[in-house]
């Protein structure tokens, strides 16, 4: 029988990540959602229209001391997770929490994230959406059991968007596919002629990022603000390619199409949306963690893996090398004066390729 007990949440942020936590916890017969707070007099405006009797405050620790509550959504700029994370672990008797992604603006903020949430031994949510879509809990299941051989392959499409903002998400996913072969480094190259900027962050024109995990699976990412989708009126394409089929899907598409042995020739699976929005089933499975005093860190642990290939595809670019995962233990090698595609003159030393063993 499902749980009917219910918990008191605030948010942090009145962006769009905090308007998804917003209406997920006013949707959710789990939840009471009492207060927000957002630095910006408009903001909170906009949430005292959009959510009538919200109680709204200007900064996170005027909500923390006047409205403590069982739960915190911290949906702010990345920047600041690590700071409204550690103040709500200090301030509040929590039950819970939510962290946006990326969970921090760095692999280390993230880092320091996670470790305090666990020392606290609290339930952990990471609403990574694509995990708590129908479609995208389907083809999990189907790649884990073997439905197209052993994956080897993964390539993305991904256009107007870029590594930090949409990649976090699609690299997050591939950690998911893989959840026993981890990545064992990342290459990239990001080009910013455009000087884009998204989501308050300087972003790539183009960019390819390409990922090998321990056993020599490949994942290959394609973002940028021009890329070209090889399907008509598709925004986003991953492609899985394994020894005895491939799976086809297009992000938040609810739909996907497979071709392996039992369907030869391929077959599009058109699927059923979930009643609740993906940010609501993140909320309801934390409710089910702290229901159960059993806290759940895979899909944070995953979140940070993500976050640590993004971080490491733009420290490659900039630093012209392969960046070898753990980010943590990652020393950029100094760049060797050798150029690849010129000839060799005999000096300077190196090794004869013709020769190795």
């Amino acid at each position: 029988m499902a749980s009917t007990t219910r918990y008191t949440a605030s948010v942090v942020g009145g962006g769009m990540g905090g308007k998804l936590s917003l209406d997920a916890l006013q949707a959710s017969g789990r939840y009471d959602l009492l207060a927000a707070a957002d630095l910006r007099e408009d903001v909170r405006r906009a949430l005292a229209e959009r959510y009538p009797g919200i109680r709204l405050y200007p900064d996170h620790g005027a909500m923390f001391a006047d409205c403590p509550t069982d739960v915190v959504c911290v949906s702010t700029y990345p920047p600041s997770h690590r700071q409204v994370t550690l103040d709500a672990l200090d301030l509040l008797p929590l039950k819970g929490i939510l962290v946006e992604k990326p969970l921090g603006d760095t692999a280390a903020a993230g880092r320091d994230i996670l470790r305090a949430i666990e020392a606290h031994g609290l339930p952990l949510a990471v609403p990574h959406g694509l995990l708590k879509t129908r479609h995208g809990e389907e083809i999990l299941a189907r790649v884990h059991g073997g439905e197209i051989g052993a994956l080897e392959l993964v390539e993305i499409e991904c256009g107007r968007w870029d590594i930090i903002n949409a990649g976090i998400h699609w690299l997050n996913y591939v950690v998911n596919l893989l959840p026993d072969d981890p990545p064992a480094w990342v290459m990239a190259l990001a080009e910013a002629s455009t000087r884009t900027y998204r989501d308050g962050m300087q972003v790539e024109t183009t960019a390819i990022t390409y990922v090998q995990t321990r056993d020599g699976v490949r994942a290959v990412m394609h973002t940028g603000d021009e890329v070209l989708v090889r399907r008509p009126n598709k925004t986003t394409l991953f492609r899985l390619v394994g020894t005895r089929g491939v799976i086809e899907f297009w992000a938040w598409e609810s739909a996907y199409r497979l071709m392996n042995p039992a369907y030869p020739e391929g077959h599009t699976f058109e699927v059923p949306r979930y009643p609740e929005s993906a940010h609501q089933r993140h909320l309801e499975a934390l409710a089910d963690q702290i229901d159960a005093g059993a806290p759940d860190y895979r899909i944070a642990a995953s979140s940070l893996t993500a976050l640590e290939l993004c971080e490491g595809a733009y420290l490659s670019s900039a630093q012209r090398c392969k960046v070898t995962l753990p980010l943590a233990e990652f020393i950029a090698p100094e760049e060797p004066e050798w150029s690849p595609g010129k000839p060799y003159g005999g000096v300077g030393g190196g090794r004869d390729g013709r020769k190795l063993t």
